[in-house]
């Protein structure tokens, strides 16, 4: 009979602790309603007037505002679900024209509570995977700090306002399903995510493989019955996000909205991944052609690409369309898929997944620096691993969360984001220093051992125990000290001796030392993917 009531209390403690995190995550979001808001506060805005003022036919076609519906139509239903509601708090926030650019306190009330609302989706992705495994207290505290307190999210969510919370808490429970053996639910819940942000994709192939090779290699009856189902189970999820537009003729128009290819290859803020390392070794052998007398013309456009606009010509280096980016992703996934097909274990999803998005962030096409949330909050669920896990997840996270430092760029938000990511680093050290001690007691030992066969990883996580506790090494430190010298030359050093001068400076800094990091984490990880059995 305790034994029976053991598992029931622990599944309200951890429900109970879990709450607590969110309440205390769930307060900084609040205190954050009047910070500074992007663009992407507009959009939205102005995407709950097209779904409230308009008729379905009219959703992706409507030009009232630059800021046109390009999302899949899964969070269309969403915004107009949300207009419903606005339109009650404030008609003019719905009205397509009268809306226009309106950022009435009501407003930015209503859009900031319901990102914080909609964060519950994050949470209970979060209580699924903390529920559904063998994980100690430690190992779910890590976690929680790691996802429900990320400064990532508070960043871009609730700072800068998007609802990235939200479909991340699928992808968690997309995941958590997988890790179950629940492949049919899995492979649905990523479907859905699909028709709510398509730039998730980038994971699409692991799914595919994965799925056909775990769930759907099972003898030739067997085996079709369940790719069957599979597959009507993903063709009705379409079906009900894209019916209504095939039946209005209208899939041409919505497609063309969500790959707007004509967008530069970077974003205005150049995201850290490969191409900046392109980009600059083209300026680079530009600039010394020409001090060397060659003839090299100096292009009209630049990288970028605000709106829409043409791809920008490289001086030098072979010219990148969106076809040669996601040849490169694939190329970057290939080992991989090759990996999944021959041992397709459930509790390697989380690490593949973010491996994708990871490539995706370092190779794909008009790359916004939020997409390292993609990568990070996942590879959160495996960070607890292993020392080794514990290590790279450490230095990744600050890295990510520094790279979004841009996007707050006035400066009563300074204090803010240094707060957030100073604050988290030091959650993070407690608690990987906590779960990885020296004096780490046998049962640790041998739960680690056990992580280590499940994920089926050469060699020990006990491997804390002799190299003394959760350490960086002499590399780690010397980078994070040159984020912070990274940070004091853009915002002081730079404006005290160069004023005005290159003001773009700064900015490349920060992509070019974070892309370091970011391509050396890619490496990392794949090499963790080939050597595990």
């Amino acid at each position: 009979m305790e034994d029976q009531r053991k598992p029931e209390k622990d599944k309200t403690s951890t429900t109970s602790n879990l709450l607590w995190f969110f309440g205390i995550s769930t307060c900084v979001k609040l205190l954050l309603i009047p910070s500074y808001h992007s663009t992407d506060f507009e959009v939205h805005r102005n995407w709950l007037a097209i779904t409230r003022s308009l008729p379905l036919d009219q959703w992706y076609i409507d030009k009232t505002s630059p800021w046109t519906l390009d999302y899949p139509p899964f969070f269309a239903y969403f915004e107009c679900i949300l207009s419903f509601f606005a339109h009650f708090v404030d008609p003019k926030m719905v009205d397509l024209e009268k809306g226009l650019n309106y950022k009435a306190e009501s407003v930015v009330l209503f859009q900031r509570l319901s990102v914080i609302v909609c964060d519950l989706v994050l949470l209970y992705g979060v209580y699924r995977l903390s529920k559904n495994f063998s994980m100690g207290f430690k190992e779910r505290v890590l976690m929680w700090v790691l996802v429900v307190w990320s400064p990532g999210l508070v960043i871009v969510d609730h700072m800068h306002f998007q609802y990235n919370g939200f479909l991340l808490g699928l992808l968690m429970m997309s995941i958590s399903y997988l890790m179950e053996g629940r492949d049919l639910m899995g492979g649905f819940i990523f479907a859905v995510l699909l028709c709510f942000k398509h730039l998730f994709a980038v994971a699409a192939p692991v799914y595919f493989v994965y799925l056909l090779r775990h769930y759907c290699w099972k003898g030739f009856v067997k085996g079709f019955g369940r790719i069957s189902v599979l597959g009507a189970v993903v063709v009705a999820v379409f079906t009900a996000a894209y019916g209504p537009f095939v039946y209005h003729g209208q899939m041409q128009q919505v497609i063309s909205r969500m790959f707007p290819f004509g967008r530069g290859l970077c974003h205005a803020y150049w995201a850290p991944n490969f191409w900046v390392f392109y980009i600059i070794l083209d300026k680079g052998l530009a600039f010394i052609l020409r001090k060397l007398g060659v003839d090299i013309p100096v292009p009209t456009a630049s990288f970028t690409g605000g709106l829409v606009g043409d791809s920008s010509p490289f001086a030098i280096l072979p010219q990148v369309n969106p076809l040669t980016t996601f040849i490169m992703v694939l190329l970057a996934l290939f080992p991989c898929l090759i990996k999944i097909w021959k041992n397709p274990q459930p509790q390697s999803a989380a690490r593949w997944i973010a491996y994708a998005y990871m490539c995706g962030f370092l190779f794909g096409w008009h790359v916004h620096e939020k997409a390292s949330l993609h990568f990070v909050i996942p590879l959160a669920i495996v960070a607890g691993n292993s020392l080794e896990d514990a290590r790279h997840y450490f230095l990744l996270s600050i890295v990510s969360c520094y790279s979004l430092f841009p996007l707050l760029y006035e400066a009563q938000e300074y204090p803010i984001k240094v707060l957030l990511l100073l604050l988290h680093s030091f959650l993070m050290w407690h608690s990987f220093s906590a779960l990885f001690t020296k004096d780490a007691t046998a049962r640790a030992v041998v739960s680690a051992k056990k992580t280590d066969r499940q994920v089926g990883l050469k060699g020990s996580s006990s491997d804390f125990v002799e190299k003394g506790g959760f350490h960086v090494g002499w590399i780690g430190r010397c980078y994070l000290f040159g984020l912070l010298v990274v940070e004091i030359w853009g915002q002081f050093l730079h404006p005290y001796l160069l004023g005005d001068k290159l003001p773009f400076v700064p900015l490349l800094l920060i992509s070019i030392y974070c892309a370091l990091e970011i391509m050396y984490s890619w490496i990392w990880q794949l090499r963790q993917i080939m050597v595990s059995t």
